[in-house]
């Protein structure tokens, strides 16, 4: 009879499919966030997974535009009035969209750790949220048990994170997060 090992007995520091543990990297300096009393041990950064870049987005809507605006233009001075008004409104509409669009390409999720604390900030629009914990405090659990997002509380507070992370591969996020409080004091 064969014994099956749980994740949590193979996890290592170099399975960390999410994160990195700084001690394999020697003294590289870390470029995520960093409070005043050293280096982070463990970071996950957990960007939002956008096809095109922002930066060609901006530059494939103006293109766009000026195209429309050019036809538009023509038909306007042959004779076609409403056609001018209609193509500014799209224009306008398409402009709504990838500024949206272009607001939240960056939102992401960074999660750092060290032997005193947890830090979790997420970025949202522009908007920046933090949240520290005593990281022998934290507790590691999904948000709900269908492989939703992952919580972190303690202390009173919680925060979820994992929202650019395909469902199926969460609760490998939360076993590395589990395994990495546990290693912090190694």
């Amino acid at each position: 009879m064969t014994a099956t090992l749980s994740p949590a007995r193979l996890m290592s520091p170099s399975s960390l499919r999410y994160g990195v543990w700084r001690p394999l990297l020697g003294l590289i300096q870390s470029h995520g966030a960093q409070s005043g009393d050293g280096e982070w041990l463990a970071q996950w950064q957990l960007n939002r997974q956008c096809a095109v870049s922002p930066q060609r987005v901006l530059s494939l809507y103006l293109g766009f535009s000026a195209v429309v605006l050019l036809v538009a233009v023509k038909l306007w001075l042959t004779g076609a009035d409403v056609a001018l008004p209609f193509a500014a409104g799209g224009v306008l509409i398409s402009g709504l969209v990838v500024l949206l669009y272009t607001r939240h390409a960056s939102d992401c999720d960074l999660v750092a750790m060290k032997a005193s604390l947890v830090r979790i900030e997420r970025h949202r629009a522009g908007q920046i949220s933090r949240v520290d914990f005593n990281p022998r405090w934290v507790r590691v659990e999904p948000d709900q048990q269908d492989g939703s997002l992952v919580r972190l509380s303690g202390q009173g507070r919680s925060v979820v994170v994992g929202d650019y992370v395909p469902r199926e591969a969460r609760p490998q996020l939360a076993e590395e997060f589990r395994w990495a409080l546990r290693h912090l004091n190694d």
